[in-house]
């Protein structure tokens, strides 16, 4: 015997509606407020009278767009652009369903609003009622603009998010000069964040040179691929600042004989390629102060200017911490020896809050006076303790905190002084329960 496959019907959520308006527009397709409707859709609804009358067929009619796509009391009630090989009209004693077929393409991303009016038998209008969906999204994306906002950076611009399709692969984003001598470039690194691509390139670009990007690999979020000749734009390479005072043309320093004579235009062409190398030298020497200045100091020189201020703390810190360390260390230096300097560094490198630097509380023997054994306890001398202090803080600290603070409380503190105790607060009392038949009064539990 035949194994057979039966359709299944699944239904997902149900609503219920209570209405006593008659007749009831049900069964859309595609329904209200859908998304990503294909541009091809056919659009089927039905009109279903709960009551004996029945749908009054001539009553009815639908407009799409604004257009009249059916008309129940005329003869031809498919109108034209709306009567397809698949449009169709099915009525019952209480059912009346309609299906359009479009005979044109939906625009992409268009909005869709459908009308319907319609009555039962022997009454007047008793529903006139509108709906829309969206079209899905057909239109490719298109490269706007593109821009050089740095020597070796490219912001690029398109018409609506995008994608890449293989982020791995960037050979695809092509950059050719149009103008000679320009240095060819490659892309080494993209970044998409919306509408907008952030390209990385190898190298540095010459300075006002014609380029030609071409994009390939590309698409939105819709999976539309950019497409040619919407994929391309014209750029310049990116110009450096420079005073407006410098001149250092290269050309016009030659001698004019040796300008008159270059008649083929090779010495200009090589004089060109030296010009690019000397400006791009000299915007190097203009960024030379830059290295010392905390804010925008490169990252690899930020190790150097805190050994240049002679930084004596081993801490790992990260970019901004270092900016910070470097932007307060001389301070630092000013407030060592102080409680006041002991408190800041402690607050800077571990974020703790110092309640107290107090002197140090021991008590000591004072000879003649103190009895042995009955008021003194032995401690340090009193020249010790007239240099010792503890520090105090309102919370507890983990090993590694600890260990961290005592370390910046050495190096911080007076040479002659001494660092006796860190006084942290005291862990809560905790009292064990006690447990029937197992615990012993006196022995294995306290009573409080």
């Amino acid at each position: 015997m035949a194994t057979l496959e039966l359709p299944a019907l699944i239904v997902d959520a149900v609503t219920t509606l209570t209405t006593a308006e008659r007749p009831l527009l049900m069964n859309r397709d595609p329904g209200p407020d859908e998304r990503a409707v294909p541009i091809d859709t056919l659009i089927s609804l039905e009109l279903i009278d709960t009551g004996e009358s029945g749908v009054a067929r001539a009553s009815t009619q639908a407009w799409v767009n604004g257009a009249l796509a059916f008309d129940g009391s005329s003869a031809v009630e498919l109108q034209p652009g709306f009567d397809g090989p698949q449009a169709t009209v099915s009525s019952s004693s209480d059912t009346l369903r309609v299906t359009l077929h479009p005979t044109s393409f939906f625009a992409s991303e268009s909005r869709v609003t459908v009308r319907v009016v319609s009555a039962v038998v022997g009454a007047g209008q008793l529903v006139d009622t509108s709906y829309s969906f969206t079209i899905e999204d057909q239109t490719a994306p298109q490269l706007v603009a593109g821009q050089a906002t740095g020597q070796r950076a490219l912001s690029l611009s398109f018409s609506e998010p995008v994608v890449l399709s293989d982020p791995s692969d960037l050979s695809e984003i092509r950059l050719s000069p149009l103008d000679r001598p320009a240095v060819p470039v490659s892309v080494i690194d993209a970044q998409v964040d919306g509408a907008l691509i952030q390209l990385t390139l190898n190298t540095e670009m010459t300075p006002d040179a014609r380029y030609e990007l071409t994009v390939s690999g590309v698409q939105d979020r819709s999976g539309n691929q950019i497409t040619p000749p919407l994929n391309r734009v014209a750029l310049s390479g990116f110009r450096p600042p420079r005073p407006e005072s410098r001149r250092f043309d290269l050309w016009s320093m030659l001698p004019k004989h040796n300008r008159r004579e270059d008649v083929t235009g090779d010495l200009s062409r090589f004089i060109a390629c030296l010009q690019e190398v000397t400006d791009l030298l000299l915007v190097e020497l203009d960024r030379f102060p830059e290295l010392f200045d905390l804010e925008r100091a490169p990252e690899r020189f930020l190790d150097l200017i805190l050994s240049d201020l002679g930084n004596p703390f081993p801490f790992l810190l990260d970019p901004l911490g270092k900016r910070r360390l470097a932007s307060v260390l001389v301070e630092m230096y000013r407030q060592k020896g102080t409680a006041r300097g002991i408190m800041n560094a402690v607050r800077f490198f571990l974020g703790v809050e110092l309640q107290a630097v107090t002197s140090y509380g021991g008590e000591a023997l004072v000879l003649g006076e103190s009895l042995l054994g009955e008021e003194w306890t032995l401690g340090p001398s009193d020249r010790f303790a007239r240099y010792a202090f503890d520090v105090v803080v309102n919370v507890p600290l983990t090993d590694t905190e600890r260990r961290q603070l005592r370390a910046l409380v050495e190096y911080l503190k007076p040479a002659h002084t001494h660092f006796v105790d860190l006084i942290e607060p005291a862990p809560a009392a905790s009292v064990d329960h006690w447990e029937l038949g197992v615990s012993e009064l006196g022995v294995s539990a306290d009573l409080h």
